[in-house]
């Protein structure tokens, strides 16, 4: 693997896992939420958010998808390699100061379709946040 391009098909083996963790910021909440538009009270008004279920502002659940972009983007299979789809689950709340560790395993390699499907989890302190599967287009070597 270059930082150029990430593995090749023929690299991947079923089991080959890579992770990367984020501290979430307030400044990264404000950020997302200009960015993407999403302006929830949830994510940005503690006044509100101290009246919901959860007490305090929640991270966006997509900031935790983001992550695994990371991982897929990054690392595995890295650069190269097309996200073809996500699912996705949000199991539990990400609170601002939470550390958030993506990682993703790969579960199946259709070689003949150069896909690779793999397990996606989000995890803070080793309670999962958000779970699902990804399919990603990656090169081979011929």
């Amino acid at each position: 693997m270059s930082d150029l391009h990430g593995y090749y098909l023929e690299d991947l083996e079923v089991g080959m896992s890579a992770s990367y963790a984020k501290t979430v910021s307030e400044s990264d909440v404000y950020t997302f939420a200009g960015i993407t538009g999403d302006n929830n009270p949830v994510h940005i008004n503690q006044e509100f958010a101290e009246t919901t279920q959860f007490k305090q502002r929640i991270v966006h659940g997509m900031f935790s998808a983001g992550l695994i972009s990371t991982v897929l983007g990054t690392r595995l299979p890295g650069p190269g390699a097309i996200y073809i789809d996500q699912t996705l689950k949000f199991k539990a709340p990400v609170f601002i100061g939470d550390t958030v560790t993506a990682t993703a395993t790969v579960l199946e390699i259709d070689s003949r379709r150069r896909r690779v499907k793999l397990e996606t989890v989000c995890t803070v302190n080793g309670k999962v946040v958000a779970t699902g599967e990804a399919t990603n287009m990656v090169d081979s070597r011929g």
